[in-house]
């Protein structure tokens, strides 16, 4: 019985939908299927109910679900535990700008607990990269938000926020309770370079092309804010100094912290950091 195929299994019996499932592992459904088919003839019996309704587990998969989802964990284990031992354990990971949200808090102080022999080493990136230098290959895993271009990476979300417009304090709209992005259409909002990710720029420029300055990090925005009277968006529930209000901005679509890694079968490491961020953010 192979690990990969234990996999497969896993991500269709969590799915319960061999598309969604094929779409996660990144391979297309007719090898998926004919894998879980040769997995239920090594087995013996049937694993999952399949129906116009869609698919669902037979008491036997419920079991193999149970049983292989510790079977994997152990093998993940093993492999940390050794590249530890072997001082070979490293991770590298990439944090998108402000980096204060508490779940990330939580996640560090979760994961040296599990892993206290892996070095993790840090890669903050500004605002102009959403992969925070995954896609070139600079870290393992980002921590960061959506929309980008996902293709070649798994990306799992761990939460969604709404979010606000940054304003100076005595803006006129500042007295508002809400806003809508109608209400910001005269004004300048920040930039991002011509390269950065399409999706990323459109997003954060409320689906519209706007003017105003170039910036690169949050400080930068802060400040075109301060200086200017550009309008900056956040997710809110961040702090922000007095000099600043954040409005809510209510059909703005909420802003989705998620995980990011490489390809499909991730490192045992990497594999454990979004288990353990699931857990974290949730």
């Amino acid at each position: 019985m192979e690990l990969r195929v234990l996999r497969y299994f896993v991500a269709v019996a969590e799915e319960l939908h061999f598309g969604r499932a094929a779409a996660r592992l990144h391979i297309s459904q007719p090898p998926l299927s004919r894998a879980i088919q040769r997995l239920e003839i090594e087995v013996g019996a049937s694993l999952l109910r399949r129906s116009a309704a869609g698919v669902s587990l037979t008491p036997t998969g419920a079991v193999l679900l149970e049983e292989a989802r510790g079977l994997l964990a152990q093998a993940d284990g093993l492999r940390v535990r050794v590249a530890a031992a072997a001082g070979a354990a490293t991770v590298t990971v990439g944090l998108l700008g402000d980096s204060r949200d508490p779940g990330a808090s939580r996640l560090a102080e979760a994961y040296r607990r599990r892993h206290p022999g892996v070095e993790v080493r840090i890669r903050a990136a500004d605002l102009t990269d959403p992969t925070c230098g995954l896609r070139a290959g600079m870290v393992d895993v980002a921590l960061t938000r959506a929309p980008f271009d996902e293709r070649g990476l798994t990306v799992r979300e761990l939460r969604a926020d709404g979010v606000g417009a940054v304003l100076r304090a005595d803006d006129p709209l500042a007295r508002r309770d809400r806003l809508r992005l109608a209400d910001l259409a005269d004004r300048e909002w920040f930039q991002f370079p011509d390269d950065t990710d399409p999706a990323w720029r459109t997003y954060w420029n409320g689906g519209e092309r706007r003017a105003g300055p170039v910036v690169h990090g949050v400080q930068e925005c802060l400040q075109a804010v301060l200086w200017n009277g550009t309008v900056g968006m956040t997710p809110l529930g961040h702090d922000h100094p007095a000099e600043f209000a954040v409005i809510e901005v209510e059909d703005m679509p909420p802003s989705r912290v998620v995980v990011a890694w490489r390809g499909v079968d991730a490192d045992p490491l990497i594999r454990s950091f979004v288990e353990i961020a699931t857990a974290a953010y949730r």
